[in-house]
């Protein structure tokens, strides 16, 4: 049993590692993405069970993300006691959920079209990071949402899926991809989704809350690398971390405030309805040089995050067993 549960536990960090490696080499498969594939599906299933109303909206996130953690569940099983199947399928599935690589990849390519004065692809660029109409806006505020995306997503697509991977396997993995899929699908506040979306948008939050702290921590560790100050990003962090709408998106973007020394908030104007929110930060307005240095500080962040996680995953059976004795 000893040796199993080393071989396990050992294959489920590696594996990790791995995932991570093929993430920062290749980024996303250019074709035939599993998560694209559940978007996909987790639509066909929308058509059949759409409601305006929160119980319809509750059963379709049920059936939505178990089913993914449903099939990590039989992974895992399938791989006990098969060290080598186990790292091979832990690996897959991180790389599958995993989205660094082609998060600071949009971000520079952000920064390359503010630095060259190109607004207009920059504007047709920005709906491949979030959902803000940019029709209107300038440099300074395509270079805000650039960053502000940057930093929520580092936890969205880099530190959660890794933390859930290191504390539940790949079923965690899959879960935790589905769920923060949904939200991205159904959990904004439309008029088709104000009801129907809340159970997936709450969901999402509830699963982000300890890995967006971890995020806005790894960042306010990580200042240096971008020629930022950690008490002052710390600062900044404990000051505005709250004043964000979403309990999760305020701790990443204050704490990437902080550490690049600038102000981010603002007015956000999405398709059909805006929202103002509260400043995050000191400073000035972000450009182009503060996207290049937010990327690369996402970046420091992911290798942090996945070392951590490599190591609660070696770590979480043996705590088990001896809490057991």
């Amino acid at each position: 049993m000893d040796r199993v549960s080393l071989g396990g536990r050992a294959a489920d960090a590696a594996g990790l590692l791995a995932g991570y490696g093929l993430d920062a080499l290749l980024g996303d498969p250019r074709r035939f993405h599993p998560v694209a594939g559940f978007g996909t599906l987790a639509q066909r299933l929308e058509r059949r069970v759409y409601r305006d109303d929160r119980r319809a909206g509750a059963a379709y996130t049920l059936i939505a993300v178990g089913a993914p953690a449903m099939l990590g569940v039989a992974a895992a099983l399938a791989t006990r006691g098969r060290p080598v199947s186990r790292f091979v399928v832990t690996a897959a599935a991180t790389w599958t959920v995993l989205g660094g690589r082609t998060l600071r990849a949009e971000g520079r390519r952000m920064a390359g079209f503010l630095r060259g004065g190109d607004l207009p692809g920059a504007r047709r660029r920005l709906n491949y990071l979030c959902g803000r109409d940019p029709a209107a806006l300038d440099e300074a505020e395509l270079a805000r949402a650039t960053v502000e995306s940057v930093a929520e997503n580092t936890s969205d697509a880099v530190v959660a899926p890794l933390w859930w991977g290191a504390v539940a396997g790949v079923p965690g993995l899959l879960a935790y991809r589905a769920a923060n899929t949904l939200d991205a699908m159904v959990g904004h506040r439309s008029a088709r989704y104000a009801r129907f979306g809340t159970a997936a948008a709450r969901l999402d939050d509830v699963l982000n809350l300890g890995p967006a702290r971890l995020t806005a921590l790894l960042t306010v560790a990580s200042a240096p690398r971008v020629r930022g100050r950690r008490a002052e990003a710390l600062r900044v962090w404990r000051r505005d971390r709250a004043d964000h709408p979403s309990p999760n998106a305020g701790q990443c973007e204050s704490a990437m405030a902080g550490a690049l020394g600038v102000r981010l908030g603002g007015r956000n104007v999405y398709f059909g309805r805006s929202e103002t929110r509260p400043y995050l930060g000191d400073g000035p307005r972000p450009d182009f040089r503060h996207i290049a240095r937010a990327a690369k500080l996402s970046g420091t962040v992911g290798v942090a995050s996945v070392a951590l996680a490599a190591a609660v995953a070696f770590a979480r059976p043996r705590r088990r067993a001896a809490v057991a004795r």
